[in-house]
């Protein structure tokens, strides 16, 4: 079995699991918060991974990080779930499939927005209603500036990226010439 679809598998449990509950959004927040928690310390990966420590002893530690963040009881079973088979490790991976799971059930795609630029309050909008039109779905936009671009816009949408910026314009333009 290949690692990556460990994750999915879990993930896709959860997400049922979730759904069938109605709070698959808040599973996913609190599965997020505890991979944040072990991609920040490489001492709690340890403490949770490492069989030198006993379960009950991993088990508290799970408690510990879980009861700070209010976790409900769903969560709290999954992660005992995961310790029981030894699948902590795979905690940023199921986090990861869980969000794009989420993601994909609500009707939500991630864009990743380059402008030469802050774009205004409106341009903002604007981009992010032509974009939702193109995907048929909810866009969440991460704006990111670079002034190499000389102008426009670079929104990638998922895999596929729509490239308005002058710095392309005049590329394009410099090899129909040069033809």
């Amino acid at each position: 079995m290949t690692a990556g679809s460990i994750p999915r598998r879990y993930a896709r449990a959860l997400l049922d699991l979730g759904s069938d509950q109605g709070n698959y959004e808040a599973l996913g927040r609190e599965v997020g918060a505890f991979a944040a928690a072990m991609k920040t310390s490489p001492d709690l990966v340890d403490a949770l991974t490492n069989p030198v420590f006993g379960r009950a002893q991993r088990r508290k530690v799970i408690d510990a990080i879980l009861g700070r963040t209010g976790a409900s009881p769903t969560t709290k079973n999954f992660f005992y779930l995961l310790l029981d088979r030894e699948r902590l490790v795979f905690v940023p991976d199921i986090a990861r499939e869980l969000d794009a799971m989420i993601d994909e059930k609500a009707g939500r795609v991630h864009a990743e927005v380059t402008s030469a630029q802050p774009l205004s309050p409106a341009h903002e909008q604007q981009l992010k209603t032509s974009l939702e039109r193109l995907s048929g779905k909810t866009v969440l936009m991460t704006k990111k500036h670079d002034p190499a671009l000389l102008g426009g816009v670079v929104a990638q949408l998922g895999d596929v990226v729509y490239d308005g910026s002058l710095k392309n314009q005049l590329q394009r333009l410099r090899e129909q010439l040069t033809k």
